[in-house]
Order: structure tokens, then C-alpha cells, then sequence
């Protein structure tokens, strides 16, 4: 089969837009050559992809399947373009990296530093995502290494450990809780939590807990942990974060970290690949530098013989 990269863009449009006169404007065609390319794309294929009704066209099963790969197809080709403008450039390399607030906070700029000293012409592209989205972009090839929470479900995605991390519950120092130094999370039901958007997430490991049908009572939402951590600090409510970022926070405000017993709390980090045989060699070498820096931590230290 051929595909034509007009008709895939065409297609995805589509599918957005769910309207063939919107897509032909959009893709700067004609409502008759749309139509024409949509038909000619379906005998391509051997499937009909579209369903057209009065209201506009939805994607028939085929399509469904079709649309997931005409994205990923874009999506390389963006990526390929913007590599081959940074060899133009000069560049050797460019490695994306997408990683949730707390890996990127608190683990990556000093790996991200000594990585870049040692190739000062290759390019990183890294950015903020919660976990689970960081497993759809590796999926789907939209970045070549991700690093998420541990409890994760990754699918096919090959996995290597990263740093171990914790979850906490934080709080003003004169808090109610602030005596304890381990807790259950439930405990920290009763109190007004200042949160990230994604904490509700944590609903679901309660919902495993038969007996406990309470949920988080969110005061606030903020958008890094660095908020959340001063609004803590001012009495607004408490939180729930890594144990690293809570410490970071901790050492600047009046803070109080509690450790949780609670089993889902183990929030160990991991690197991400679709393959880590098959990524670009600077992405390889990104990687074997992150994966030496825990084996070098985890190392027992040599006694010194007396």
C-alpha cells in the first residue's frame, strides 16, 4: 500500500473534526478533492473507514486503527524533521526525554549536566508529564526515554529501575499530625489536602482498601510542588508527594515529612524504552549514565582494614 502524507493529515483532521467540509478547509482543499482523497485512501486500504451520516462522518473500527497509526506516522516525521534541522545546525545528536515533576526536579539536572559537559553537541528535548502520559509518549514513539512512578503499568515498554523514592504525607509543623512520624494515608483523610491535579489518582489504591470508602478532600490545586509546599507552609491544608521533593521543599520551610506504611506508598522510579538495544546511540549513552549513577549509589562503601 502507498499513503500519501496529504491524505493521512487529511484523515487525522478528520477524525478531529468529524466534518468533511471543516477538514478540506483546514487542509487547504477543496470539499470535491477531500472527498476524493478520502475514497481514494479507502480503496487503498481495502476498508471502509468512515462512516458518513447527515451530522458528519465517524470512524468506523477500521478507522480507529488507522487513525492511531496515521498519527504515529506524523509524529515521526515531525521528529525527523526537527532531528535533520539539528544536524543542520551542527548538532551530533538530540535525545527526548519525558519525565514526571519529581525526576525532573530532582534527579535529572545534575545526570542532564554531566551528560551535556561530555557531548556539547548533542540536544536535549526534555519535558514535564504525569507518569502515565510519559507511557503513551514512549508507546507511541512521540519520546525515546520516559521516567515514571514505579506501580505503573507499562505494557510492552522494556523497564530498567531508577532512583527509589517514597511516598509522604507533608505538613505545617504545628499540625495535628506533625507528632507522628509514620502514618497511614487514611489518617490523613480528615484533614484538607493542597494537591497537583493527578493526586486524585490516588483514589484508586484506596478504592483496593475494602475498608476505607473515604476520598482526598482537596482545598487547592496547584501546579508544582514548590506551591504546594508554601501553602502547606502558610496552614491552607497538607499534601501528598515524594519523599525526595518534600525533603528538597522541607529544608527551606517549616515543614514536617511523614513517611507512609501503606504498601502503593513505594514510588520507586524507572526508565522507560520502547527498546533500549534500538535507541539512538546518544540516547543509549543518556540511559547507561543514569542506570551507572543508581548502580554507584547502591554500592556498598569499602571498609578500610584496620
Amino acid at each position: 500500500m502507498h499513503f500519501d502524507f496529504i491524505d493521512l493529515r487529511l484523515f487525522v483532521i478528520l477524525a478531529n473534526t468529524k466534518n468533511l467540509t471543516r477538514a478540506a478547509e483546514r487542509s487547504n482543499l477543496s470539499l470535491s478533492a477531500a472527498s476524493a482523497r478520502m475514497k481514494n485512501l479507502e480503496d487503498n486500504v481495502g476498508s471502509k473507514l468512515i462512516y458518513r451520516h447527515n451530522l458528519g462522518v465517524t470512524l468506523t473500527p477500521q478507522g480507529e486503527t488507522f487513525l492511531h497509526h496515521a498519527r504515529q506516522i506524523l509524529q515521526q516525521c515531525e521528529t525527523l524533521n526537527g532531528d535533520m534541522q539539528e544536524y543542520s545546525l551542527g548538532m551530533k545528536g538530540h535525545v527526548r526525554v519525558f519525565a514526571n515533576p519529581n525526576a525532573s526536579a530532582a534527579f535529572l539536572p545534575d545526570v542532564l549536566q554531566r551528560f551535556l559537559q561530555k557531548n556539547p553537541r548533542v540536544s536535549i528535548d526534555l519535558q514535564e508529564r504525569v507518569s502515565q502520559d510519559i507511557v503513551d509518549a514512549v508507546t507511541n514513539g512521540v519520546t525515546d526515554i520516559g521516567i515514571v512512578s514505579g506501580g505503573l503499568h507499562t505494557g510492552d515498554l522494556e523497564v530498567l529501575p531508577y532512583w527509589p523514592d517514597h511516598v509522604v504525607v507533608v505538613t505545617p509543623l504545628h499540625h495535628p499530625l506533625a507528632a507522628r512520624q509514620v502514618i497511614a494515608f487514611e489518617d490523613a483523610l480528615n484533614y484538607d489536602f493542597v494537591a497537583l491535579p493527578g493526586t486524585r489518582q490516588i483514589d484508586a489504591f484506596l478504592r483496593q482498601d475494602p475498608g476505607c470508602s473515604r476520598r482526598i478532600r482537596i482545598r487547592v490545586q496547584a501546579g508544582s510542588y514548590e506551591t504546594i509546599c508554601n501553602m502547606i507552609a502558610s496552614g491552607i491544608g497538607i499534601g501528598v508527594m515524594p519523599e525526595s521533593a518534600a525533603q528538597r521543599h522541607a529544608r527551606n520551610l517549616s515543614l514536617k515529612v511523614i513517611r507512609l506504611n501503606n504498601d502503593w506508598a513505594a514510588c520507586d522510579l524507572r526508565i522507560c524504552a520502547r527498546s533500549f538495544e534500538l535507541l539512538p546511540k546518544v540516547a543509549r549513552d543518556l540511559v547507561d549514565l543514569m542506570a551507572a549513577d543508581v548502580r554507584c549509589a547502591s554500592a556498598p562503601i569499602p571498609q578500610l582494614a584496620s
